[in-house]
């Protein structure tokens, strides 16, 4: 037995013309550890916006009930050419009520619960996902519980990074969104100092009255002086990067070798030896990582995503992970929301200029 409902398409064409629309679908009876969930809450992060509002000239866009269409300029389009002609599912994570399973026993034991998902396709009405992508939210509403995977597994992912590969201490940039202050609240009960960039004064003040110790501001001409001093006083030579574009990991590593030269008992003209790693885990901003390599020998820049992370920590770390979501839910881990707006009010010209600026503070929340 199919299930019919409203499911968000994004669609790229050759001419750099991007339709959002939501349409009619089918979902098949579920399977084995499938579930089928009725959607009640989805945020949009981030990583959602890709397929929403990449590269879009939105203040030009085409606004109708529940469709949106937009051009994006050559050069956007050219970088997005793989996903050209395809009918994309849209939303990366959300909650709602199990209504039908597969007959495996772990997707029957979700029966008629109220469940946090990953489905990537949650921007609808039905969702079908895996049970072991489903987290049972107990008495917490779907609002609690529709961020309790992408954001929480994150930033609790980039502590188990630090300790497993030996690091007592990290740096994290953008750290006034919604993940900073998660991965904030965490370093702080588990005693793991954090250094926290930020680009505005209103957002130190924001860290700081939530109890973090080093909080540098990257608008301030001090910012290389005050980096180096909060990375001398913490020994972070590990940090996470969500902006991408730019000059920020760049920034990172300089100010780390500053640190170690300083350090150094007698001069070396190949710089320090010690290890300085930037992960780069996001594209807030679009442009070229800007790296002038300047910081010895000793440092490395990778790509960080969490479900590679996850396969390679395996599923007794996983299950720590979502116990302690799980049980932090609404202290933590604990999301708010500026707006909360149905389907087609994702969709409508003041809504989506407004969660495309990802602003601290103000992420938008869809309850299909």
């Amino acid at each position: 037995m199919t299930t019919t409902g409203k499911q968000l398409r994004s669609t790229l064409s050759e001419d750099g013309t991007l339709v959002l629309e939501l349409v009619e679908t089918e979902f098949p009876a579920p399977r084995g550890r499938q579930v089928l969930v009725r959607m009640e809450a989805a945020p949009i992060n981030p990583s959602d916006l890709f397929l929403l509002t990449a590269g879009v000239d939105l203040e030009n866009a085409e606004y109708t009930p529940g469709k949106v269409v937009a051009h994006m300029p050559a050069a956007q389009a050219a970088a997005q050419k793989g996903r050209i002609g395809q009918s994309l599912k849209v939303g990366n994570e959300g909650a709602g009520t199990v209504i039908a399973t597969g007959d495996d026993p772990m997707a029957e034991a979700l029966m008629g619960q109220r469940v946090g998902c990953v489905p990537l396709h949650a921007y609808g009405e039905y969702a079908l996902v895996d049970a072991t992508m489903c987290l049972p939210l107990g008495d917490h509403s779907a609002e609690q519980g529709a961020g309790c995977f992408v954001n929480p597994m994150t930033a609790l992912a980039f502590t188990e990074t630090a300790r497993m590969e030996g690091h007592d201490a990290i740096i994290h940039a953008a750290a006034a969104s919604n993940l900073g202050q998660m991965l904030g609240r965490i370093c702080q009960a588990d005693g793991m100092p954090l250094v926290n960039i930020v680009r505005r004064e209103e957002q130190c003040e924001l860290l700081r009255s939530q109890g973090a110790s080093h909080v540098v501001d990257s608008s301030r001409d001090d910012f290389a002086e005050r980096l180096a001093e909060a990375i001398d006083a913490t020994g972070a030579f590990l940090g996470f990067d969500p902006i991408g574009g730019g000059r920020m990991t760049d920034n990172c590593l300089q100010a780390m070798e500053r640190v170690a030269a300083a350090r150094m008992s007698e001069y070396s003209r190949y710089g320090s030896n010690q290890p300085k790693k930037m992960y780069i885990y996001g594209r807030l901003a679009t442009g070229p990582t800007i790296l002038t390599p300047t910081y010895g020998f000793g440092w490395t820049v990778s790509g960080w995503l969490l479900t590679p992370f996850l396969e390679q920590a395996g599923m007794e770390v996983m299950a720590r992970m979502r116990q302690r979501v799980q049980d932090e839910l609404t202290t933590t881990f604990a999301s708010s929301f500026k707006e909360k707006v149905s389907l087609e009010g994702m969709l409508t010209r003041d809504a989506m200029l407004d969660y495309a600026r990802m602003a601290t503070g103000e992420k938008y929340l869809v309850t299909p």
